[in-house]
């Protein structure tokens, strides 16, 4: 399609085996050699698995993975997921008639996106029944169309399928063997120990505990379904499940291109680049998950690997890349002026905007509140009087007045707990 679309455009379909930086060339897995005057590296980040071979783990990661995925869940009774991430917090709210038991190694869920207070108001929805309306979305769906993968052999299941994008649960059925709408259960504060396989389970003599019904003086009785897999928790629990979920994020996917490269990476893994994208070695670029930013970045942006983030990157890396093949400047793209990142979690509009959970800040920092029960829920980040970040859930139209509020670093000390008066009209109030 692109290809036909773009004349000057084409497309291998291969997997990269060498990166020779020094003759400017790259080895593909068909044999082929690819000589490039600018290269861009945009090979992402693959999942952390907490048990790397294990036929009961699953990582979710890509569109292959999520759609094995759905064909496990319908013949499952119970699953486990670790993990505390945004895959882990969507599974979990969209997964029906199926037991969930969810292994967080936080005191709060979605530790990454909110505080405590966020994750109070969210669990609430996790307990109410599920069926309310889906809330439309606005953005562009990229689908590939064509011939559908032949189905992966062995050999091939390494090969990482196309990224899942934000909304990759929309379309699939994820519904388990059960008649019941959701029954979830949060296990905090602790991190998977050992992972047994039945028969090792059944030698080990442990036992495991059934699904809890309620919190409430509960008996300690023991699981008497034979289960395919165990979880043994640091927290000394035991749970039997149909398989497991791995949501423990991702690591920057750079493998393919270090051997014989002298990359400089960053302290999480990715290859650091500048403020132009461009990585250590000449003529080489990278941009999205597999990259780490390197540059002094603006004070209310910082690098999370997100979908939205490894856009913006790759828009602006290849301004950078076409900038200088023509002998040209480029300017920072304004995308990195402030970090912002608006996604969907439990059928609520999440809005984060800045350094939202105060990142960096130290205590010299101050939060101001708005809660509405199943509502709305509004967290401002305050340092000296101006707005440095925010965290808005529900439909609270407030997200341009404050996203120009942070940009224009404002002093509203003055208004002070006025600012999130739900009767006054902030976005008339600053237009």
């Amino acid at each position: 399609m692109l290809e036909n679309r773009f004349p000057n455009i084409k497309v291998i379909e291969s997997g990269v085996k060498q990166l020779k930086s020094k003759e400017h060339c790259i080895l593909t897995g068909d044999g082929s050699q690819h000589v490039y005057k600018k290269l861009c590296l945009c090979a992402g980040a693959k999942p952390k698995l907490i048990c790397e071979g294990n036929p009961y783990v699953l990582g979710i990661r890509d569109t292959d993975s999520a759609q094995e995925f759905q064909k496990q869940l319908t013949k499952a009774k119970r699953i486990m997921i670790i993990g505390n991430g945004g895959i882990a917090l969507e599974l979990v709210y969209e997964i029906e008639g199926c037991e969930v038991i969810w292994a967080i190694k936080d005191k709060a869920i979605g530790n990454t996106f909110f505080d405590a207070g966020a994750a109070e108001f969210l669990t609430s929805k996790l307990i109410a029944e599920k069926p309310e309306a889906k809330i439309a979305h606005k953005r562009t769906r990229y689908t590939t169309e064509g011939r559908k993968k032949e189905r992966q052999t062995k050999g091939s299941a390494g090969n990482m399928g196309s990224a899942l994008g934000p909304d990759w649960h929309e379309g699939l059925n994820l519904k388990g063997t059960k008649e019941f709408s959701r029954k979830i259960h949060i296990e905090t504060m602790c991190e998977v120990k050992k992972i047994y396989l039945q028969e090792e389970f059944r030698i080990s003599r442990k036992k495991s505990l059934p699904f809890p019904r309620d919190h409430h003086n509960q008996p300690v009785t023991t699981d008497k379904e034979v289960w395919p897999v165990y979880v043994e928790l640091t927290s000394e629990k035991i749970y039997g499940c149909d398989f497991i979920v791995s949501a423990t994020g991702v690591t920057p996917n750079i493998e393919p291109f270090l051997c014989g490269n002298n990359f400089d990476l960053g302290e999480d893994g990715g290859l650091k680049v500048d403020d132009h994208m461009h990585t250590s070695l000449s003529d080489i670029y990278a941009a999205g998950d597999i990259c780490t930013a390197s540059w002094q970045p603006s004070p209310v942006w910082q690098q999370m690997r997100l979908w939205t983030q490894a856009r913006q990157m790759g828009w602006y890396a290849a301004k950078c890349m076409a900038a200088a093949a023509l002998g040209q400047s480029t300017d920072m793209d304004f995308s990195f002026e402030l970090f912002a990142h608006v996604t969907k979690f439990f059928n609520y509009k999440v809005v984060l905007l800045g350094k939202y959970n105060a990142q960096g800040l130290g205590s010299d920092h101050e939060l101001m509140l708005r809660c509405t029960k199943g509502q709305e829920y509004v967290k401002v980040v305050m340092q000296n009087g101006r707005m440095m970040g925010a965290v808005l859930i529900g439909e609270t139209d407030l997200e341009e007045t404050f996203e120009n509020l942070i940009l224009n670093q404002m002093d509203l000390s003055s208004y002070g707990e006025d600012l999130l008066d739900p009767n006054i009209d902030l976005e008339d109030y600053f237009d």
